[in-house]
């Protein structure tokens, strides 16, 4: 709303300093600040206002070290993280962009959702919360949208870098100055997405459907779309499973979110998008405040969610910031690089799988059920063996930076 102002002023009376607010960069800048401020300023009065009316934790007995200290602490804090994502984003960033309006459906969306659960759990004392198939239903009704969207909106568009054949040609018919202003192909509609480690890095989801026949391209939201329904279905998932130890899925969102937002800014801006030889993304840029706003909110929730937690996100935080995640990397086309970036959440939920259908397993086979870690997700399997909880984070949060410094170099290793 702020950047509408401040161009009408600029227009009309020519305030000073009006014209900042066309730069990305400075209201990126601004979105992560005020994101901070909104944590760090209204946490502290609502985690207060959670304990005054007994909004607390009811924790399962795991027989994990440390686990009753946290009965009764204050859950559903994922409402300071989703208000601390969207007002800024409604304050700085262009409000009529569809990648804004697909970003801010997607939180809201998975907010309600988490929302419903925590509020079964909390208020209900129903300790499953919402049964898994509503859940899963909300996920893919979420990854349906997106998929609808980013298949038949026409400002959703790709420009694809000029190859130097298409360069030699310009030169014979004496368009050199023309050749060496312009880098991308015009806008179009397109299903391509990137691929890491490879050279010609663009995968176009309809060559998998190319046994259809020469028209093949005009049915590839049927390949297209139930990709994007399991990409925010794993991802949520995900994030849903990590939020076990005080402080793990909020700092590992927040490293995911710094490295998206890298990648979205270069594929928003020409002059990076044709030195790293990457797909040029129009108006994909605007994503950045946005992201700016997520990786602000999850660091000003994580300063009362550090070990020991002075409150937990609940589904209401981690199922929103799993889907966010996911949106964001499919809209800038970048999904691919998710099982690097988001290693964490992929063990994580890999870890639950395999303990499940071991189990099932062994069970058929030797008539009880045996395990391959002591505990499923992952991080309690290290709790089992004595280590410390904080200790646990601290790694898993140096093995995601890691994780994201492999991610931003796969712009060049190919």
């Amino acid at each position: 709303m702020l950047y509408y102002l401040f161009d009408y002023l600029e227009k009309s009376t020519n305030l000073p300093g009006a014209g900042m607010f066309h730069y990305i960069s400075f209201r990126a800048g601004m979105s992560v600040i005020t994101s901070l401020a909104i944590s760090l300023l209204f946490g502290k009065k609502i985690i207060n206002y959670l304990r005054k009316k007994q909004i607390g934790e009811t924790v399962r007995d795991l027989g994990l070290k440390g686990q009753n200290e946290k009965q009764g602490t204050p859950t559903m804090g994922g409402l300071i993280i989703l208000g601390a994502i969207i007002i800024p984003t409604l304050l700085f960033a262009k409000l009529d962009n569809i990648y804004i309006i697909i970003i801010l459906i997607s939180t809201i969306w998975l907010g309600i959702i988490g929302f419903i659960d925590d509020y079964i759990k909390v208020f209900k004392k129903n300790k499953k919360g919402l049964r898994g198939k509503f859940k899963i239903l909300g996920q893919v009704g979420l990854g349906l949208i997106v998929g609808i969207t980013m298949y038949f909106n026409d400002s959703i568009v790709i420009k694809e870098k000029i190859t130097n054949k298409e360069v030699i040609e310009n030169i014979k018919n004496n368009n050199t100055e023309k050749t060496k202003k312009i880098y991308f192909k015009e806008a179009v509609k397109s299903t391509k997405t990137t691929i890491p480690f490879v050279k010609n890095n663009e995968l176009d989801y309809s060559v998998l459907i190319k046994w259809a026949g020469k028209n093949y391209k005009d049915f590839a939201w049927i390949i297209f779309i139930p990709i994007v329904i399991l990409i925010v279905t794993a991802v949520s998932n995900g994030a849903n499973m990590t939020d076990g130890l005080d402080g793990l899925a909020t700092g590992s969102s927040a490293i995911i979110g710094a490295t998206l937002g890298i990648l979205a800014w270069v594929s928003g801006n020409t002059i990076f998008a044709n030195y790293l030889n990457i797909m040029y993304i129009p108006n994909i840029g605007e994503l950045t405040i946005f992201i700016s706003a997520f990786v602000g909110a999850c660091i000003g929730f994580l300063w009362y969610n550090t070990y020991p937690a002075q409150i937990f996100m609940g589904d209401t935080g981690s199922l929103a910031l799993g889907g966010i995640i996911a949106v964001f990397a499919i809209m800038i086309r970048k999904e691919l690089l998710i099982p690097v970036l988001c290693g964490i959440f992929l063990v994580e939920n890999l870890s639950v799988i395999i303990q499940v259908e071991h189990f099932k397993f062994t069970k058929k086979k030797y008539g009880k059920g045996r395990r391959v870690f002591k505990m499923a997700p992952l991080h309690h399997h290290y709790q089992m063996l004595g280590y410390h909880e904080a200790k646990i984070v601290q790694r898993f949060y140096i093995i995601g930076i890691l994780l994201a410094i492999i991610t931003i170099i796969t712009l060049k290793i190919r």
